[in-house]
């Protein structure tokens, strides 16, 4: 088995299409996880390349007990955390970076690995496959039991499902082609059917906080432009608990400036305002973009460990 393979990527669109010729999933707020099991043992490995094995020893226990000797297997998913009946990724927050949590951090924030996709099976390569044949291998690949869980499929019924989808509350749909291999990278062949609107910021600065509020007050928020210029988004402060407030703020203040990092634009007022490296990833939900190109009604979800800031640029759906 190779030791990394670039994951698949879904493109963002305004497209709400049923085909027979697509399959429609729940799309998960979660952190995306390759897992390759074998006869020396099971990795689980991030989006971008880094290796979370001890960070959810209860997955990687789960594909350790029933991996065979038959080449080895690489399954591809999405590690959840639950609130209530939907997939939090700001509850999920609260597990990353624990390289080996306490067995009262386990019990307390338990996780889930859905897997959606296979992409070697005996030691085979089934990347070439078409989607359908990989779910159908991938089924009999795996014995799903917690914490492993089946991504389940509906086929041709996408608009319906996702009508539902946002009904319930979910993040929304992935859309994939039935016929299409697992091709690395970003592609048109899985879709991505969003409820709301939500993506990754670089956070390039931070408020003091004001009243009795602790750590700070909002983040700044940017992303990178064609021509590597980080672009100023606006403000988020709301979605933050006491613990993130005052956690968050000792790594911004690690990473203080003298100088702003937006190469175009920045806040109406710089009282209080002060400047990060921007080294730090925020996953961040809101309503639209306004006319000035800032976020309306943004709410912070989570720190994305496994993405790097270079990598952050606006979101333009496609269609």
């Amino acid at each position: 088995m190779p030791a990394w393979d670039e994951p698949m990527l879904a493109t963002l669109t305004r497209e709400r299409f049923s085909s027979p010729d697509w399959i429609y999933e729940r799309k998960l707020d979660g952190e995306r996880c390759l897992a390759y099991c074998g006869p020396a043992g099971v990795r689980l490995m991030s989006r971008n390349e880094q290796d979370t094995t001890t960070t959810f020893p209860e997955i990687a226990r789960a594909l350790q007990a029933q991996r065979r000797d038959d080449g080895g297997l690489v399954v591809d998913g999405e590690i959840v955390a639950f609130e209530g009946s939907e997939t939090r990724f700001g509850r999920l927050q609260h597990r990353l970076g624990q390289a080996h949590p306490s067995e009262e951090l386990l019990r307390a924030i338990p996780v889930y690995y859905y897997v959606f996709d296979v992409l070697y099976a005996d030691g085979e390569d089934t990347r070439r496959l078409p989607e359908i044949s990989r779910k159908e291998l991938l089924a009999r690949a795996v014995t799903f039991r917690d914490p492993l869980r089946f991504t389940e499929h509906r086929k041709g019924d996408g608009v319906a499902f996702y009508e539902q989808a946002c009904r319930d509350g979910w993040e929304g749909l992935i859309a994939k082609r039935a016929d299409a291999p697992y091709r690395a990278g970003r592609s048109r062949d899985w879709l991505k059917f969003k409820c709301e609107n939500g993506q990754e910021f670089v956070i390039g600065g931070y408020t003091d906080p004001q009243r009795s509020r602790v750590g700070f007050g909002a983040l700044l928020l940017g992303y990178y432009d064609q021509d590597g210029e980080l672009v100023y988004a606006g403000k988020v402060g709301t979605g933050f608990d006491r613990e993130t407030l005052l956690s968050l703020q000792a790594r911004l203040a690690a990473l203080e400036q003298d100088r702003t990092p937006f190469g175009r634009g920045r806040p109406k007022s710089q009282r209080g305002v002060h400047w990060v490296k921007p080294e730090l990833v925020g996953e961040v939900g809101f309503s639209e973009w306004t006319d000035d190109g800032e976020l309306r009604h943004p709410r912070f979800q989570g720190l994305r460990d496994d993405k790097s800031a270079r990598e952050v640029v606006r979101e333009v759906p496609a269609g």
